[in-house]
């Protein structure tokens, strides 16, 4: 019997709140680099995730990390781990 220990395998990411109107949810915007396919250079590019926040804790600007999850509606697969740096 195989155990049920393999929940580590979600994806995370850290971003950037850019939003907390809709209740329990935040969206934010993740910054990765991605190599360009034919100059070889390294474009920021930038990602929108709405993530689900039960508490409504999280406001604008603060950095958080968000985990993958079951869909909870028809564009939040994310929810909020934790609040890693609030805004000033």
């Amino acid at each position: 019997m195989v155990q049920m220990e393999t929940r580590n395998l979600r994806k995370t990411r850290q971003g950037v709140v850019i939003s907390n109107k809709m209740d329990k949810t935040i969206v934010i915007a993740a910054k990765f680099k991605e190599m360009h396919p034919i100059y070889g250079k390294f474009v920021q590019k930038t990602k929108k995730y709405h993530a689900h926040d039960e508490k409504n804790e999280a406001n604008v600007g603060d950095t958080v990390l968000i985990m993958e999850t079951r869909p909870l509606s028809k564009t939040k697969r994310w929810r909020l781990v934790q609040i890693v740096e609030k805004a000033k």
